[in-house]
């Protein structure tokens, strides 16, 4: 059973929140020796951890996926989920499209132009995980958008038994190269730059605790879109909502992982009776209903408040990564949530929706980190420069201001750079 708070927001709070779920000194510095591991010995390192992680023993000539595997691919994937996959980027980049940002040059007045450079970055990797539940969905939500920004050079990592789905899915959506590494060590590799794999300016992606604490390393090495956790969804219902669909959904998250977070916020305790018996129905015809059990047990809850408003206040303590409401009025009361990855509205916007095929990014921020970060985007892949040009009659209006501004922070050198400039014109 999902433990159940009435009225005790500082409990219900306490039991869903992740904040620090990086504090594993074990992991820290396990992942530690990877990290310099792969610096200092490139490729030797990084086989040696995939044949001790994943059990398979490769030479650096076979760590990439060559053309003859990905045409193989597309002979056994299965045509109706080609068909999907191909559907889904049109989607995605139609969205992301949308996203992009055009440089500009503001000419303010005579002798002033100022303005903004929009450039994208050369090189991203994005890291894809395998094991249990190889995403494929998550190779088309980070390699669109670097695609669409404009990245010349999008490299993959994956764990070293790759299906065909997986290759099928870089490939159509203009990954440059696969390479056959997973965990930590894959991050690395793409933050440092091996002998076979190339170092990037950014890694995007997914994965356990082991790579989360690989990217918040490699961060300055390299950009990093995120460090994620565990998933997250919170739903908002009231007496209107069908208990099947908010279990159904609750579910398709607690799947994910053992740490994984599903919660529901109500005002109507006979709805909250009605889910939890819902999700012990519908659990039991699972394939994953061993982790599913876990996670809804240890790390899941159910809030009873007084009122929409006062759940809505709830979740936005939270910021989960996803947000649900299934309410009367639910575009209204949707207005009102401002602390979470993504919101998705009424009973017929499904969480699934988002993960696989509406267009907007799944990879979303966790933790309560949505009170800071933003949900994956073209943005990601792109950087920004600005743009100052003045000339002598502008800047002649502007450097007595400057210098003194310098002068006032003591910074005599900078003053003299606006000052030399002008030395001698008093007397012309």
């Amino acid at each position: 059973m999902i433990p159940l708070y009435r009225n005790d927001k500082l409990g219900f709070i306490n039991k869903v929140r992740k904040d620090g779920f990086l504090d594993n000194k074990e992991v820290y510095d396990k992942v530690f020796q990877i990290m310099e591991d792969i610096r200092t010995k490139g490729d030797e390192a990084l086989l040696y951890y995939t044949k001790k992680f994943d059990n398979i023993t490769l030479n650096s000539d076979q760590l990439i996926v060559t053309k003859e595997e990905i045409e193989q691919s597309y002979k056994i994937i299965d045509k109706e989920l080609l068909k999907i996959i191909q559907q889904a980027i049109i989607n995605i980049a139609s969205y992301s499209m949308k996203q992009k940002e055009d440089s500009f040059l503001w000419n303010k007045t005579e002798g002033i132009s100022i303005g903004q450079k929009v450039t994208p970055l050369k090189s991203a990797g994005i890291y894809i995980p395998g094991g249990t539940a190889p995403l494929i969905s998550s190779v088309l939500m980070n390699a669109v958008p670097a695609y669409v920004a404009g990245v010349k050079e999008i490299v993959m990592c994956t764990p070293p038994v790759i299906d065909a789905a997986r290759i099928c899915a870089a490939n159509e959506a203009h990954v440059t190269k696969i390479y056959k590494a997973g965990g930590a060590q894959a991050i690395f590799s793409m933050a440092f730059g091996t002998q076979t794999i190339p170092k990037v300016d950014k890694i995007t992606g997914p994965g356990n605790i082991y790579v989360a604490y690989a990217k918040k390393m490699a961060y300055g090495y390299c950009g990093i879109d995120m460090v994620a956790g565990p998933s997250e969804i919170m739903i908002i219902a009231d007496e209107t909502a069908d208990p099947r669909f908010i279990a159904a959904d609750m579910l398709s998250q607690a799947e994910h992982d053992k740490l994984s977070c599903a919660s529901l916020l109500t005002v109507s305790k006979e709805l909250a009776d009605e889910v939890q018996n819902q999700i012990v129905i519908q659990a039991e015809k699972l394939k994953r209903k061993d982790i599913i059990k876990k996670s809804i047990e240890d790390n899941s809850a159910i809030y009873v408040g007084k009122d929409i408003m006062e759940c809505i206040e709830v979740l936005n303590e939270c910021a989960p990564e996803h947000a649900q409401i299934m309410t009367k009025d639910a575009d209204f009361y949707s207005d009102f949530i401002t602390q979470a990855g993504a919101v998705f509205v009424g009973p017929y916007s499904p969480e699934p929706l988002g993960d696989y095929f509406a267009g907007p990014n799944h990879t979303l921020p966790t933790a309560g980190t949505a009170r800071f970060f933003s949900v994956l985007g073209v943005y990601d892949f792109m950087k920004k420069s600005s743009i100052i040009q003045y000339d002598k009659k502008a800047l002649n209006n502007a450097y007595k201001g400057i210098s003194l501004f310098a002068k006032c922070e003591d910074l005599d050198a900078h003053a003299n750079a606006v000052d030399i400039r002008f030395e001698g014109d008093e007397n012309e």
